[in-house]
């Protein structure tokens, strides 16, 4: 009963709580919980990670294993140090938070989104794009702008300027070339 009591308020000090006058109250009715007076936890006392990372999972921490190589995390908001630490520190792995489900595709394994979707008229640099779909483990939806690209869709490994006769066009050809690789489409020729 003693060491539960002290239990409690060691919880209540790691919670980061500096109301030094609430941590008492805490530590009597979780005691008071404890005992089994009404036969039910009080939900504080039962999670003292509940503002940190959720309800702990019943997965033990196994020793000198992270919980982010234990359980499937994709997903979860935190950062993976974040959940390891839990862990750690409580020797049981934190269930996994879920968000709203992000939007888009689920990321294969070793791909990059921009080589799984085509994201031709998205104007989000392709390193963006990709680092969304690290860190959620889903390639966002392509985003299109108003209205389609004006030109020629552009041929997979030609130069747009090999694709279409720009004589005359004032235009170096890098930067016609560059337009083809942002874009997707060929510019018209000016």
């Amino acid at each position: 009963m003693v060491i539960t009591i002290a239990a409690f308020g060691l919880t209540a000090c790691q919670d980061g709580g500096t109301d030094t006058s609430s941590s008492s109250p805490a530590s009597s009715s979780a005691a008071d919980s404890a005992d089994g007076a009404d036969g039910a936890k009080s939900s504080p006392a039962k999670d003292p990670q509940g503002s940190v990372g959720g309800a702990a999972a019943k997965t033990p921490n196994k020793a000198g294993v992270k919980c982010t190589d234990q359980i499937n995390y994709a997903g979860d908001p935190r950062p993976n140090a974040e959940i390891n630490s839990i862990g750690e520190e409580t020797g049981h792995c934190p269930a996994p938070q879920k968000g709203d489900k992000p939007a888009g595709t689920p990321k294969k394994p070793g791909v990059k989104c921009t080589d799984q979707i085509n994201y031709a008229g998205d104007s989000r640099p392709n390193a963006e794009i990709n680092s969304i779909g690290e860190k959620t483990g889903y390639c966002p939806t392509p985003e299109k702008g108003a209205a389609k690209p004006a030109g020629t869709p552009k041929k997979p490994g030609v130069k747009c300027t090999d694709q279409i006769n720009y004589a005359g066009d004032s235009r170096p050809n890098a930067e016609i070339n560059s337009i083809g690789e942002d874009s997707g489409y060929c510019p018209p020729v000016k």
